[in-house]
């Protein structure tokens, strides 16, 4: 029969905190890397190939005057150790964490099980559910309780979501104390921009023991944010700021904050009200050792309480109405077909021949233009720059293609809200092809959510709420289309990632190109349950050799064998554009009492095979 794990003998930490501050170690990865371990290996497992290194940074720590360590398996989850090949380790890697962090300091010092971010996007800005993540966290949080620890620090955390599901897991297994703690950006806000009178409040609410910061940012961003959080809540604040912003020398990442200005800005911390002090990454022993020093002799201020929300806080929101959002939504709305022709930007900058064409569509009746963003990774110009041109100089709405593979989620916001200013209304939200397949394989992509979330993003702004849950007056109107894949080849996974962009807001979609009437209808009648308005995608072949790469270069795409003979007996009378033609007009005929709308391609930029297909459709469509 295995001992209880040995537990620090000091008082229990909530009580001590009422007239106390402790100081907590410094940065565990820093002192690692110092030791020579390279960046791109996992820190968590030399809890098993080098405990001695480990031992000896956290008595580093105690000999510094720390009166908590943390262990170290801040990434030790399951979505971090597999990505390096390390999940069957998950379990000895927490438990050792935990019996190494209390060897070294013994039962006089607390022992804090460190839990980070998964490393994943969870629901709404990923595929990965809350109960997913919720389970993850228990599983770290029962190893690490098996180990030994006193209380457990929550940190990093730029999602609220996400760390609410940790403070639910650890919750399940135990009772013991909860440090919660979010990273800032230089504003004093969280990464989504939640201000800290939100994200304390909401820690607060959920149960948190101690709420805090940390990493990220210097000292002064993180005093500035402090003064705001004492204001809204009772419960003890901990602090625990880089040593400054890094610094890249002799092509070492160096953290150039004194122990002594650090100290001084510790100082500054309990005066404001922090019970709970140390560092993160870049500060080492000799930081906590000064901060140690400078706090000794001080007591946390006790700070009256306003439990109330920012005034912004409070605002009000009424999204616009789906109808009013833009021509093409009217017509959505009204039941009329809506007819669209996609163009891909070019190449270079000038659009001087994309914009005759889009006249002639205008001319034609056309309802929109299509402007996809980035097709296949190729470098072109950008697809919102277009849709401004063409809205601005044709008076032709765009719909304009999104993709999550070359910004981040600030940078998503920054274009949408930029996109709104400038009369941008519908939007075809994409996950985005990945940089091996175009121009430039070696580019970095950087998919912080795929279209899922993204959805969930647009839907947010619409409703007048940003990232980080702040609402604005007034929310963006923007009309969200998203794609459909009908011959995705797990038709199972696209259904069901389908019904998930239907909850997250989308309001219609677009198909890929058509080809195999038979696997669209199939394909409606998967997702009848959760139907929106669909757009079918309309290919004009122009020869025998584009069949076959739409056959077997486009993913989901498939060109009925039927198909494929008349192109290949048309390409060999030297007829094959006037079949193509032929072809994708007898494709809309039989899909369009199946659909709400038509985007018909204009392959090389040939406007005029767009408008040949459209031939009639448009009459009967106005």
């Amino acid at each position: 029969m295995s001992s209880k794990p040995a537990r620090s003998q000091r008082p229990p930490f909530p009580e001590f905190l009422e007239d106390h501050v402790v100081v907590f170690d410094g940065g565990m990865g820093t002192m690692l890397y110092q030791k020579g371990v390279f960046l791109n290996r996992c820190f968590d497992e030399l809890n098993l190939s080098r405990p001695e290194m480990v031992l000896e940074v956290h008595r580093a720590y105690l000999r510094a005057g720390a009166d908590a360590v943390e262990t170290n398996t801040f990434g030790a989850n399951r979505y971090k150790l597999q990505s390096f090949g390390i999940l069957e380790k998950l379990d000895d890697i927490n438990r050792k964490g935990a019996e190494l962090a209390r060897e070294a300091v013994g039962d006089g010092t607390w022992v804090a099980g460190s839990m980070g971010p998964l490393g994943i996007k969870i629901e709404p800005w990923g595929p990965t559910s809350v109960e997913e993540a919720e389970e993850a966290f228990r599983e770290q949080a029962r190893f690490l309780l098996e180990g030994g620890v006193d209380l457990f620090v929550l940190e990093t955390f730029s999602d609220l979501n996400e760390i609410h599901q940790a403070i639910k897991a650890v919750r399940s297994v135990c009772d013991l104390p909860i440090i919660a703690q979010m990273t800032l950006e230089e504003d004093g806000n969280s990464l989504y921009g939640t201000a800290p009178e939100v994200f304390t409040k909401r820690l607060d609410d959920w149960g948190a023991d101690v709420v805090g910061i940390n990493c990220s940012v210097g000292p002064q961003v993180m005093l500035e944010s402090l003064e705001r959080m004492v204001k809204v809540t009772a419960r003890p604040i901990s602090v625990q700021p880089n040593a400054g912003k890094p610094r890249s020398v002799d092509g070492r990442n160096l953290y150039l904050c004194s122990p002594e200005y650090m100290g001084s800005y510790a100082r500054k911390f309990i005066v404001a009200g922090a019970k709970v002090v140390g560092g993160c990454c870049g500060t080492t022993p000799e930081h906590i050792k000064t901060i140690k020093s400078s706090v000794r002799a001080l007591r946390p201020a006790h700070v009256g309480v306003d439990v109330s929300l920012p005034k912004e806080q409070r605002v009000e929101v009424q999204p616009v109405d789906r109808a009013g959002k833009s021509r093409v939504a009217a017509k959505i709305v009204q039941g009329q077909l809506v007819t669209s022709v996609e163009i891909t930007p070019p190449k270079g900058w000038d659009t001087s021949k994309i914009v005759e064409g889009a006249k002639l569509l205008r001319t034609a009746g056309v309802d929109a233009i299509n402007i996809p963003d980035g097709p296949r990774a190729s470098a072109r110009m950008g697809a919102q720059a277009l849709a401004v041109i063409l809205e601005q100089q044709v008076g032709i709405e765009t719909i304009l293609h999104y993709c999550c593979r070359d910004r981040n989620l600030l940078g998503m916001q920054s274009d949408l809200l930029g996109a709104a200013a400038l009369g941008l209304k519908n939007l075809l939200i994409i996950t985005g092809d990945p940089p091996k397949m175009g121009d430039y394989p070696d580019a970095t992509a950087v998919f912080d959510v795929d279209a899922i979330g993204l959805t969930n993003v647009v839907t947010r702004l619409n409703h007048g709420l940003d990232l980080g849950g702040n609402p604005f007056t007034p929310p963006t109107a923007f009309l969200v289309g998203v794609g459909a894949n009908p011959g995705a080849l797990e038709l199972d996974r696209e259904v069901r990632r389908f019904q998930y962009k239907v909850e997250a807001g989308a309001e219609f979609a677009v198909t890929q190109p058509v080809f195999d009437t038979k696997q669209l209808r199939d394909f409606l009648k998967q997702i009848e349950a959760f139907r929106i308005p669909i757009v079918a995608g309309i290919w004009p072949l122009s020869s025998l050799r584009n069949a076959e790469f739409m056959n077997n270069e486009v993913p989901g795409v498939h060109v009925a064998d039927e198909i494929m003979e008349r192109m290949r007996k048309a390409d060999a009378a030297g007829k094959a554009r006037q079949e193509g033609i032929a072809i994708a007009r007898e494709t809309i005929q039989e899909v369009r009492e199946l659909v709400q709308g038509i985007q018909v391609s204009a392959p090389f930029g040939r406007v005029q095979a767009a408008l040949e297909v459209l031939e009639g459709v448009i009459d009967r469509a106005a």
